[in-house]
């Protein structure tokens, strides 16, 4: 016989790791359209710093030029920053115009790259701090900026806080003259360099959080797929192994089938051969035994194992004829009950039964539509069963119910009960745990009752021991309707 082997400890490669892949696919996609978003996030606030930071140069541009450089040149004829009258009022200038933007530092360069002014005195004319910026805003006109860290963008991500000045931008614009009636300018001359540096760290921290929220919602949104694709593919590897078992039930229940029928129309060939040559030996010891046991010959004990072990053979020949050619049902009212007192009855009386006590819990109208000989052979092997098992002393319980369409009926023994690793197999012909046995009581039951279309179930006493359940339709096809 095929054996099939099934590992149902080991995991589902398959769906372990395509769980793994599609979760890393995910998840690695979700973060890198967080670290996308999150950079445009940044590039978006800078432009806006950026843009905000030239017009806030291009005002001061104007005011120095309206409120100190015109000013200047009508009081004074020229420009002298040494002159503290002039450093006063170009410093009133440029704090009135940034006071509200608070910025950290303010500068402006000369030509010669030396600071005219400053927003610290302090660094007034200071040379050798110009940079690259400061020199292309001279040569060529051109406005920059700056942005200064303190921190990495990877270690602020991770910063529950940043402190003040963590992360600065320094715009660079070039001061310009400006047309004006009084002291017309060919173009727009380059008169200095205005560099001031802001703290946007409040501005860059939002950011941050905005980065912070878009990589955790997009984690958790890879998790949530990742769980709900955990549940898919595992149940699909549920059905699969529930598909594979009962093709392999089927399997192995069609094997079984073809073996059983073979082996069954052999045996049944055989047995119908035995059995009359048996039938001769039986009626002829039989007959000796009484002969011996009136002439009170030395022999009757052979003689009488001869009849008893010719009467189980017979029994055993029965079996396996009624096994592979069962008996269609004859239709006909049934009383159940007395069917099951009478079973009952005589098995209690039977030496075999020992100590065993049978007790009867059914009302005495329980009745169906059935063939009475099966149905009583059926009940029979049944109890037989339930008293081998419980030995020398035990109780047996015959319960009973019935409503408009269906028999419930249950055997319920003291016994050691069913084998578990065995109990699948109780049912199969030729199967015996006893000693000795055909292994074809419960086979014939469950072909009886098969042909009334009953169904029996095996379970456990909850008192302990075995419990047989039968339900059986009052009416043939009485279940199959319902």
């Amino acid at each position: 016989m095929i054996k099939f082997k099934r590992d149902n400890k080991r995991p589902f490669k398959l769906v372990k790791f395509l769980s793994w892949s599609f979760f890393a696919l995910i998840l690695g996609f979700s973060l890198t359209l967080s670290v996308f978003v999150s950079n445009f996030a940044q590039e978006v606030l800078l432009a806006k710093e950026r843009q905000f930071a030239l017009l806030l140069a291009e005002n001061v541009n104007h005011q120095v030029y309206r409120r100190f450089m015109l000013p200047t040149l009508v009081g004074f004829g020229r420009i002298n920053l040494s002159s503290k009258t002039q450093y006063a009022r170009l410093d009133q200038t440029i704090t009135s115009t940034l006071h509200s933007f608070h910025p950290l530092d303010v500068r402006i360069y000369g030509p010669d790259n030396q600071i005219t002014y400053s927003s610290d005195p302090a660094m007034v004319g200071k040379t050798g701090l110009a940079g690259e910026f400061v020199k292309r805003a001279f040569e060529h006109g051109e406005h920059s900026f700056k942005i200064i860290r303190s921190v990495s963008s990877l270690l602020a991500f991770f910063k529950v806080s940043l402190s003040p000045e963590s992360v600065v931008m320094q715009t660079i614009y070039p001061l310009r003259a400006e047309r004006s009636p009084t002291f017309p300018v060919t173009g727009e001359p380059i008169i200095g360099v205005l560099m001031f540096t802001q703290d946007i760290t409040k501005d860059y921290g939002a950011v941050i959080t905005f980065s912070r929220l878009v990589v955790a919602t997009s984690s958790l949104g890879a998790l949530v797929l990742f769980l709900i694709m955990l549940m898919v593919l595992r149940r699909a590897d549920r059905m699969n192994m529930e598909q594979a078992r009962e093709r392999e039930r089927l399997e192995r229940h069609l094997m079984q089938q073809e073996k059983l029928a073979g082996m069954g129309r052999m045996v049944a060939g055989v047995a119908h051969e035995i059995r009359n040559p048996l039938g001769i030996i039986r009626s002829s010891a039989e007959l000796l035994l009484g002969k011996a046991r009136k002439d009170n010959w030395g022999n009757t004990k052979i003689l009488a194992a001869i009849v008893e072990e010719s009467r189980r053979l017979s029994r055993i020949v029965t079996d396996f004829l009624d096994y592979a050619r069962p008996k269609q049902p004859k239709q006909s009212v049934v009383d159940v009950s007395n069917l099951l007192t009478q079973a009952a009855f005589l098995l209690s009386r039977d030496e075999a039964s020992g100590g065993c006590e049978i007790r009867q819990e059914y009302p005495g109208d329980l009745d169906v539509e059935g063939d009475k000989d099966l149905l009583y052979r059926a009940f029979y092997n049944i109890i037989v069963n339930a008293l081998q098992a419980m030995g020398s002393e035990g109780v047996l319980t015959i319960r009973g119910e019935q409503d408009k369409t269906t028999l419930r009926l249950s055997f319920l023994d003291t016994g050691p009960g069913f084998d578990p690793v065995s109990r699948d197999k109780i049912m199969d012909p030729f199967f015996t745990t006893k000693d000795t046995g055909t292994g074809l009581g419960l086979a014939i039951v469950k072909n009886i009752l098969d042909s009334h279309h009953a169904g029996m179930k095996l379970g456990d006493n909850p008192g302990g021991g075995a419990r047989v359940d039968l339900t059986i339709p009052r009416k043939p096809g009485a279940l199959d309707s319902v």
